[in-house]
């Protein structure tokens, strides 16, 4: 059993590397590479809701795990207003959409805009890739062009991922703080 609390939270910070980081009062700092599970509730206090990210456990299968299955849905729900937000998709341009499918799966959370079609899944959990972005023609339009696959883990840095569905896409604003993308 690992020594790391299941929730917590990572906070962005102009803190140089080899210093001490921003904790919870859950616990210590993530080691590099280890994500925990999504609490909307764990905050530093007084630290601004917009400095942190709040990680979450992609690659912990959701397979005959209820508890799992609800809390990436919710989680992947979050993540892709805040996408559709950072994109500036207008309110009502967009559909986000949740299957649960059955329980040996994770099912897929989809944002459907006219442009772009963007679905959450554990699909390519071997792999990591559990992001699947592609152009399309209308929100009707559900085969669309050509399938790029992303990290889960993109979905803990919002900007990067927009980057990324703009780069495939075409859809939200060209200047990004990332600076490219890598679709498998």
């Amino acid at each position: 059993m690992s020594q790391w609390p299941k929730t917590a939270t990572r906070t962005i910070s102009s803190t140089p590397p080899n210093k001490s980081h921003h904790h919870s009062a859950q616990g210590p700092a993530l080691k590099p590479g280890l994500s925990s599970c999504f609490d909307a509730d764990t905050r530093m206090p007084g630290m601004p809701r917009f400095m942190e990210i709040s990680m979450f456990q992609w690659e912990k299968s959701c397979s005959y795990d209820e508890q799992q299955k609800r809390r990436f849905h919710t989680t992947a729900r979050a993540r892709l207003r805040r996408l559709a937000t950072e994109l500036g998709l207008s309110p009502g341009s967009f559909d986000i959409r949740s299957n649960k499918a059955g329980v040996a799966v994770s099912g897929e959370v989809t944002l459907h805009h006219d442009r772009a079609y963007i679905q959450i899944g554990q699909f390519g959990l071997s792999s990591g890739h559990g992001i699947m972005i592609r152009t399309c023609k209308s929100r009707e339009d559900y085969t669309g062009g050509s399938n790029h696959f992303v990290a889960l883990t993109m979905l803990d840095d919002i900007p990067a991922l927009a980057a990324t569905v703009h780069a495939i896409t075409g859809v939200g604003p060209e200047n990004s703080s990332a600076s490219g993308f890598r679709a498998a």
